[in-house]
């Protein structure tokens, strides 16, 4: 609870955002008394309306005598006062009933672009899906030795693809010593991922000689190279053009540029929804909480999702902070659970 907040000024500032957000008109004393079913006189719905406001939860547009929500009314009407009903992804609510059916088992990238097209179709906002996030593990690994100090690493991968760079050595190595080096490798070391790989480097270098040390750990940067590379996150966004309808800000084309400019870009985006993924369950960025979302007007619902019980990539719900939270709650998670379970079936 807000400080300064009485249970009637919760109940009247609960009134108001789902009031407001149902149909986006600044709520006067008048409707705010029908709407929140208290027998209070005009006046003293005013008082209270006025102490919101000095808590900085609603304000009023210089248009109107009503007030609105502001992002720190929104925080509190979300935190405290939105009830979570619990999803089952085998009955989900009548509105989403074609989720299941759309994001069928299928290659990842289509299964993602799926589920992006699904959240902004449901949401009539932005849908946005990071692909997921695939382990770096070693297969095999081969040492070919090209010139004086030139060594080309040639790296195959669990999944069988072939990436190959070229590394450059504080001193030069005989075939020999390579060979050596990849018989080693390959040994010890296939079969894991590349963090462990890492971490075992560290501890275990001490008991290699030096030179093959130094070539395992120049071999284990490059393949972290060309592993991120191949397993690069890409986000997929769909239905920017979404926003262009939304009455709180489609005359803001200053903002709808930066936004749009986020959204081609995408690297932002992409901090943004790593830094969700971090997070269990639904997460929720009002106005310019997120620090990437150029617009105080946005809010972003996200969640991670999960394969094999390993969080892989995130999805979500861009769109303005008058929307119906409770709704994009279930969207977003309900899809997060079929799309982790669409990518889990073989």
């Amino acid at each position: 609870m807000a400080p300064g907040m009485d249970e009637r000024a919760r109940t009247l500032l609960k009134a108001l955002v789902e009031r407001y957000i149902a149909d986006g008109q600044p709520v006067g004393s008048r409707t705010l008394s029908r709407a929140s079913g208290l027998e209070l006189s005009p006046a003293t719905i005013r008082n209270v309306m006025a102490d919101l406001e000095d808590l900085g939860l609603i304000a009023s547009p210089h248009t109107s005598a009503g007030r609105i929500p502001t992002p720190r009314g929104y925080r509190v009407f979300v935190d405290t006062m939105l009830t979570a009903r619990p999803l089952d992804i085998h009955q989900p609510p009548p509105e989403m009933a074609g989720v299941r059916e759309q994001l069928q088992p299928d290659q990842p990238q289509r299964v993602i672009a799926q589920a992006a097209q699904l959240l902004s179709n449901l949401s009539h906002f932005v849908g946005v899906v990071t692909a997921p996030r695939r382990a770096a593990v070693f297969h095999q690994i081969e040492f070919l030795r090209l010139a004086e100090r030139r060594v080309l690493v040639i790296l195959v991968s669990s999944d069988g693809d072939v990436q190959n760079r070229v590394i450059f050595t504080a001193r030069d190595y005989t075939q020999g010593e390579l060979v050596e080096a990849t018989t080693l490798l390959n040994s010890q070391y296939a079969g894991l991922g590349l963090d462990d790989v890492r971490e075992r480097l560290r501890t275990e270098v001490d008991s290699l000689r030096d030179e093959i040390g130094l070539l395992m750990k120049a071999a284990v940067r490059a393949d972290g190279d060309m592993l991120g590379e191949r397993t690069g996150e890409q986000v997929v966004v769909s239905g920017e053009r979404n926003l262009l309808g939304v009455q709180d800000f489609g005359n803001d084309m200053g903002a709808l540029r930066k936004m749009f400019d986020l959204f081609e870009r995408k690297t932002e985006l992409m901090r943004l929804l790593e830094n969700s993924s971090r997070a269990e369950g639904v997460r929720i960025y009002i106005g310019g909480e997120s620090g990437v979302v150029p617009h105080e007007e946005l809010s972003v619902v996200t969640a991670p999702y999960e394969v094999d019980g390993r969080v892989v990539g995130t999805l979500g719900v861009i769109g303005p902070t008058r929307m119906a939270y409770d709704r994009m709650i279930q969207l977003v998670d309900i899809t997060s659970r079929l799309v982790g379970h669409a990518l889990s079936v073989k």
